[in-house]
């Protein structure tokens, strides 16, 4: 599969996906189940969920394919400059065997809804929702079921017009309506 088109004509938008990680994890602040790999997916879900209800990505991070489920490239320069800025602060707690990592929002600090839109702030919501208390292991499993991460290669970019394939059979009014959306656009 070619890296895609789609990722070059959305701009990125480098301070709303910082404001998006705080957003995240303040959100998240009382889900045990938060950490590092479970902050990829929601980005990735509400990113490729905003371009196929409101016709572009909330963010326009490019996300490629990680083993363990689809990450945005530009997540841990982002981290690290919220980091150092005193924004947010990485913890470290004994979860099951092993250590989770966790993004958490520093003192005071109140991410900024201004910079979303009010269906932007639904969608990240209901990812949230969606995937409160599960597991890094299922959360990432469900991404394994996408599309655009099973057709990628490693480390390749996912295309955005993958948020339109779907992992099962589609009925035929669904094949006709995707076929009269290719055919309008040219």
């Amino acid at each position: 599969m070619e890296a895609s088109v789609a990722a070059d004509k959305f701009a990125f938008n480098s301070a709303k996906f910082k404001e998006l990680i705080c957003y995240i994890a303040k959100q998240s602040e009382d889900d045990p189940a938060f950490g590092s790999i479970k902050l990829n997916k929601i980005l990735f879900y509400a990113d490729f969920a905003a371009y196929r209800d409101l016709g572009q990505p909330i963010t326009g991070a490019c996300y490629q394919k990680l083993r363990e489920g689809p990450a945005p490239r530009e997540l841990l320069a982002a981290r690290d400059e919220l980091i150092d800025s005193g924004d947010v602060h990485l913890e470290e707690r004994p979860y099951f065997t092993g250590v989770q990592k966790r993004l958490a929002v520093s003192g005071r600090r109140v991410p900024d809804r201004e910079l979303f839109e009010p269906a932007e702030v639904e969608i990240v919501d209901s990812v949230i929702r969606a995937f409160y208390g599960k597991t890094a292991r299922e959360v990432s499993d469900f991404s394994h079921r996408e599309p655009g991460w099973a057709l990628a290669e490693d480390r390749e970019t996912i295309p955005y017009e993958t948020a339109w394939l779907s992992a099962g059979p589609l009925d035929q009014d669904a094949e006709e309506a995707g076929m009269r959306f290719v055919m309008s656009r040219g």
